[in-house]
């Protein structure tokens, strides 16, 4: 891999975790692996990036070349991996303004979390994009979060920069990532298994924006027990 190339890990731990790629309005579901366009707004707030600025946007720009792979990473009590649960919040908000006019008394959602999740996160691309990355998430700007405000993080989210995805993969993975479940960005649209609206073009507050990304997903291999 080229000298001018990195990959920065992301270590994903917290009591509670949303990523929603698909989630609007009353229901907000939460997929299994973090999304790319909720670790793209992690990492806006760690820059201190306004919302919807030109600023944001044109980083935003920037990252579109970013390689991304999501793993997660099992829990385990003695021999048996503990199956990840999911926990639905019933949410209501009061005096939410309606589209005719006025606001109504009360609005009900219902919003689902992962529990006690624990995933790594791999970003690869340019250094001197990464760098600035690295740097910001150790020393964020604005709070950052695992997918929803609540959702604090339970350990540091810098888990290293590395010169090369095998060589943080080696470093931040509890074994081989065939072994593990995890998604990617696929290479071509032919190679991809699924689109989802997860590539990010602005996290503007009243007109968020976001395009087709087309992804790989893995199982993993059972290990010998």
């Amino acid at each position: 891999m080229c000298a001018e190339t990195a990959c920065l890990a992301l270590r994903l731990e917290g009591p509670l975790q949303s990523w929603g790629t698909r989630s609007q309005y009353n229901r907000r579901s939460t997929d299994l692996l973090p999304s790319r366009s909720a670790i793209m707004g992690l990492l806006c707030a760690a820059l201190g990036l306004p919302r919807g600025s030109t600023a944001e946007q044109k980083w935003l720009a920037q990252c579109t070349d970013l390689r991304f792979v999501a793993v997660a990473i099992p829990h385990q009590r003695k021999e048996r991996e503990l199956a990840v649960r999911r926990l639905e919040d019933y949410h209501t908000v009061m005096n939410t303004p309606k589209a005719s006019g006025g606001s109504k008394d009360c609005h009900i959602t219902r919003r689902q979390y992962l529990l006690d999740a624990s995933f790594r996160v791999f970003l690869t691309g340019e250094r001197p994009l990464l760098e600035p990355l690295a740097a910001a998430v150790q020393n964020p700007v604005w709070g950052i979060w695992l997918g929803r405000k609540c959702c604090i993080p339970a350990a540091p989210v810098f888990a290293g920069l590395f010169d090369t995805e095998e060589e943080a993969e080696r470093q931040c993975l509890p074994r081989p990532l065939e072994e593990l479940v995890w998604t990617q960005d696929a290479p071509s649209f032919e190679e991809g298994e699924d689109s989802i609206p997860d590539m990010p073009l602005s996290f503007a507050t009243a007109a968020r924006q976001f395009s087709l990304r087309r992804i790989q997903q893995h199982q993993g291999t059972r290990r010998a027990t």
